[in-house]
């Protein structure tokens, strides 16, 4: 019987190509996908249609009530900053950091593991979002990983297999398994076509030019 694992599934670029992984790897998913209030809901709609299409038993949990503690963060629906243009190297970015939302994210999908008999959960931090999200950083993940393994009965171990690579890199393994990343949505605005201004939309758009291949998403 193959080994159970949750995977925090985002509908994102990093999420899909992880979650695909996964599974060549092995593994039985349980894909996790939060609705905490995010401005770019498009994404669920993007995971649930793929984790259709892969007849994976697929959660989409419901925590946006907690969008009322993080309205600093511009990705917010609730929230009244606009969400940035720019690269993520730029200062205004940190705006788009949504207060301790992977530790939030983590824990309950530590708990789902731990209630579905999984020792693994997965999630798609990579070296592009280090600089801006303390979350996503090797230290963080490490810290975590710690807790996660004493917080329960049942050890869990938290897997960042991106965790050292970049977007670049992390495109150029999905397109050597044929994947489709019309399937993904980035952009952190929410409306019918991506911006091609924001941190995400420019931090995609760079990997698929870094690959000499092209973006299927449409761009307003």
């Amino acid at each position: 019987m193959s080994e159970k694992v949750v995977v925090i599934y985002s509908g994102g670029m990093d999420s899909f190509t992880l979650l695909n992984q996964v599974i060549a790897d092995g593994y039985k998913v349980f894909p996790l996908t939060f609705n905490y209030g995010q401005k770019h809901v498009r994404e669920i709609e993007a995971a649930r249609s793929v984790c259709g299409t892969l007849g994976l038993p697929h959660k989409v949990v419901d925590v946006s009530a907690i969008n009322q503690l993080m309205l600093s963060s511009s990705l917010i629906s609730d929230s009244h900053i606009d969400v940035p243009e720019g690269h993520y190297a730029a200062e205004n970015m940190k705006s788009t950091v949504v207060p301790n939302r992977n530790m939030i994210l983590l824990s309950l999908a530590i708990g789902y593991a731990v209630d579905i008999g999984a020792n693994k959960v997965f999630y798609g931090a990579h070296a592009g979002d280090h600089a801006i999200y303390p979350d996503c950083r090797p230290e963080f993940v490490k810290a975590m990983d710690a807790v996660s393994r004493i917080a329960n009965y049942e050890p869990v171990s938290i897997e960042t297999p991106y965790l050292n690579a970049s977007k670049g890199e992390i495109l150029r393994r999905g397109l050597a398994m044929n994947l489709n990343y019309a399937n993904t949505w980035t952009c952190y605005n929410g409306r019918g076509k991506a911006c091609g201004k924001c941190g995400a939309c420019n931090e995609r758009l760079e990997a698929f030019a870094e690959n000499n291949a092209v973006d299927p998403l449409e761009y307003e």
